[in-house]
C-alpha cells in the first residue's frame, strides 16, 4: 500500500505543482485571445521549421549517447538510441526525470546493454550539458545583465522590503518551484543511495561515467554537443516569427528567454509546465510585449512543443517494437 501511495504521489505531485503555477500565472487571462491567435494569427510554416530543430536535438542526443556507450563495448543500434531518447522525453511528461532511467531500460531490453553502465553515461551526459548551459548563461548574463537584474527585481528576488517580498505573487511561484526542485533532489539522492547498496551497481555506474575519457572521436562528440544546444535554442527562438507581436524580438532577447526557460524546466513539472510559462512571460514583458500576448505565446508554444514530445514518444515506442520484432 505504501509503495502504491509513493508511486501515486510521484505522478500526482508534479502535476499538482505545475497546475498550481499555471493557475496562478493564468488566473486572470483572456483565453479568447489565445484562441484567436492560434486559429488566425499563427504562422505555421515557422512553427514547423522550429519543430524540425526540436526533432533534430533528440536525434543528435541519440547519436552522441551511442558514442559514449562504445568504450563500454556496448554497440546498440543507432535507431534504438534515438528512439530511446524519444521515449525518455515522453516519459518525463508523466514522471519528471524518470525518463533518464527509462532510456537505459530500453537499451537493456532491446540491445542487452548493461543498465548500470548506460546509466553512468547518462550521468556523464548531464554533467556535460550542465557545463554547456552554465557557459551559455554566463555569456548571456554578461551581454544582457540589465535585463536579468530587472527580471530579479520584478519577480521579487531583489527588493528592499520584506513586506513587498511576501506580498508578491511571483515570490510564491518561485518558492513552490524551489520546493519542487528540493523534493526532486531528495528522491534522486535516495535513488543513488539505493544503487550504492546493490553489489556491483555503483562500480558499473562509475565505469559508465568515466566512458567519456575513451570516446574515440572527441571532435564528433563536441560537434554533437554543440548541435544539440543550437537545436534547442532554435527550437525556441524560431517560434518568435510565428506571431506578429514577437517577430521583432532580437536574437539576444531569445537567448535571455532561452536561458530563463532552461532553468525553469529544472522544476519537476511535466515538461516544465508552469515555471517555464512564468519565466518566459516575465522576461518577454521586459522586452515590451504586453502581458496578454506574452501569455498567449507561452501557452501556444509550450503546448505545441509538448505535443511534439508526445508524438515522438509514441513513434519511438512503436518503432522500437517494430524494428526489434523484425530483428528477432
Amino acid at each position: 500500500m505504501n509503495k502504491l501511495l509513493k508511486k501515486t504521489l510521484k505522478i500526482v505531485l508534479p502535476i499538482l505543482l505545475g497546475s498550481f503555477i499555471l493557475y496562478w500565472v493564468y488566473r486572470d487571462f483572456d483565453f479568447s485571445r489565445a484562441k484567436e491567435v492560434l486559429l488566425h494569427g499563427t504562422n505555421w510554416w515557422w512553427m514547423l521549421f522550429s519543430l524540425l530543430f526540436g526533432v533534430m536535438s533528440h536525434v543528435f542526443r541519440g547519436w552522441r549517447w551511442k558514442q559514449t556507450l562504445e568504450p563500454l563495448d556496448a554497440h546498440p543500434k543507432t535507431s534504438d538510441c534515438v528512439d530511446a531518447i524519444f521515449v525518455s522525453y515522453a516519459t518525463n511528461l508523466i514522471l519528471p526525470r524518470v525518463g533518464e532511467v527509462s532510456r537505459c531500460g530500453v537499451l537493456s531490453k532491446y540491445d542487452n546493454v548493461s543498465f548500470a553502465k548506460s546509466l553512468g553515461t547518462v550521468v556523464t551526459e548531464r554533467l556535460v550539458d550542465t557545463l554547456c548551459i552554465l557557459l551559455i548563461t554566463g555569456l548571456t548574463f554578461l551581454v544582457q545583465m540589465p535585463v536579468f537584474l530587472r527580471f530579479f527585481e520584478e519577480t521579487g528576488t531583489k527588493i528592499p522590503s520584506l513586506v513587498h517580498l511576501f506580498s508578491s505573487p511571483w515570490f510564491y511561484v518561485s518558492l513552490f518551484s524551489v520546493i519542487g526542485v528540493l523534493i526532486l533532489m531528495y528522491y534522486l539522492l535516495r535513488m543513488l543511495s539505493f544503487f550504492e547498496k546493490v553489489k556491483g551497481i555503483a562500480l558499473n555506474v562509475w565505469e559508465g561515467v568515466m566512458s567519456l575519457r575513451n570516446v574515440k572521436n572527441v571532435p564528433l562528440f563536441v560537434l554533437y554537443t554543440v548541435m544539440i544546444w543550437i537545436c534547442y535554442f532554435y527550437h525556441f527562438y524560431l517560434t518568435f516569427y510565428c506571431f506578429e507581436f514577437t517577430a521583432h524580438l532580437s536574437f539576444l532577447a531569445g537567448l535571455v528567454m532561452f536561458v530563463g526557460g532552461t532553468f525553469a524546466v529544472i522544476v519537476p513539472t511535466p515538461n516544465g509546465a508552469g515555471p517555464w510559462h512564468f519565466a518566459v512571460i516575465t522576461m518577454m514583458m521586459l522586452y515590451g510585449v504586453n502581458a496578454t500576448d506574452a501569455g498567449v505565446f507561452a501557452l501556444i508554444v509550450h503546448g505545441i512543443q509538448t505535443l511534439l514530445v508526445i508524438v515522438l514518444g509514441i513513434y519511438g515506442w512503436l518503432h522500437l517494437s517494430l524494428v526489434n520484432r523484425k530483428r528477432g
